[in-house]
C-alpha cells in the first residue's frame, strides 16, 4: 500500500498557501482542503443573514444558526480543484471577495464556528493524503501532520499579489483597502483568544516574498519525498 501523509500549510493570508497547497494534491493525488473557505462560506451566510456588516456583528444569533451551515467541497474536474458550497449552493467565487476578507478574520475568532470548523477538517483528513492549508492545521487540526510548512511574506507583497488576482477577475478595487485589510487580517489572526495564528515549533518557514510559485513548488516536493522514502 502507497504511503500517505498528512501535509499541513499554514501562514498569512495571501501568501499563496492555496496555490501550492492545490499543486502538491495535484501532483501526489491528494486530497486538498482549503479551510479558509470554510471560515469565508460561513462569513457569507451571516452577510446574506443579517448577522454582521462593517457596522454590527450578530454573534449570539450566528452561533444559534451553525446547524443551519452545511458546508461541502465538490471536485470541479475542469478546474482541478474542489469549489465550496454553502448549504448545496456554489460560492466559490463570492466567497473570495472583498466585502467578505473584510469580515472573515472577525467570524473566525468565534470559539463555536472554529469548533464546527476544526471537527469537520479533521474528519476529512482521518485517512491521510491530504493538504490542508490554513491558519491553525499545524498546530490545532493536525498537531501531528507528517510535514507542517508556515508561509509569510511583507505585507505590501501580499498585497500586491490579491489586489493584481482581484483586478484580473474584474473586481473594482483600490491597493491601499487591500493593504489594509492585508494588516487588520494579520492584526486579528495573530492576536485572538481561540486557535491564533502560529508558526508550530516543527514547522518549516518559508518566505516568499521573493520567491516564485515553481521554486515554492519544487522545493516542498523535495521535503515530500523525503517523507515518503
Amino acid at each position: 500500500m502507497t504511503k500517505k501523509i498528512t501535509i499541513a500549510i499554514d501562514g498569512f493570508s495571501s501568501t499563496g498557501k492555496s496555490t501550492i497547497a492545490k499543486l502538491i494534491a495535484n501532483k501526489y493525488n491528494y486530497i486538498y482542503v482549503d479551510t479558509g473557505a470554510m471560515y469565508r462560506a460561513v462569513t457569507m451566510y451571516a452577510i446574506d443573514n443579517k448577522l454582521i456588516s462593517n457596522d454590527f456583528f450578530k454573534i449570539e444569533e450566528l452561533k444559534n444558526s451553525l446547524s443551519k451551515i452545511s458546508l461541502l467541497f465538490k471536485y470541479n474536474i475542469d478546474l482541478g480543484f474542489a469549489e465550496m458550497y454553502l448549504n448545496n449552493v456554489n460560492v466559490e467565487k463570492e466567497i473570495r471577495t472583498l466585502s467578505v476578507s473584510k469580515l472573515v478574520s472577525k467570524v473566525a475568532e468565534i470559539s463555536e464556528v472554529r469548533k464546527k470548523l476544526v471537527a469537520e477538517q479533521q474528519q476529512m483528513g482521518i485517512d491521510g493524503g491530504i493538504v490542508m492549508d490554513g491558519r491553525d492545521i499545524g498546530t490545532v487540526v493536525f498537531p501531528e501532520a507528517d510535514l507542517k510548512l508556515f508561509m509569510t511574506a511583507s505585507a505590501d507583497k501580499r498585497a500586491t499579489r490579491r489586489y493584481k488576482e482581484l483586478i484580473d477577475r474584474g473586481d473594482k478595487v483600490n491597493y491601499e483597502e487591500i493593504l489594509f485589510n492585508v494588516q487588520e487580517r494579520d492584526r486579528i489572526d495573530s492576536t485572538r483568544e481561540d486557535s491564533p495564528l502560529l508558526k508550530a515549533d516543527d514547522a518549516i518557514e518559508f518566505d516568499n516574498s521573493d520567491m516564485g510559485i515553481q521554486e515554492q513548488f519544487e522545493r516542498i516536493c523535495t521535503l515530500i519525498d523525503n517523507r515518503l522514502s
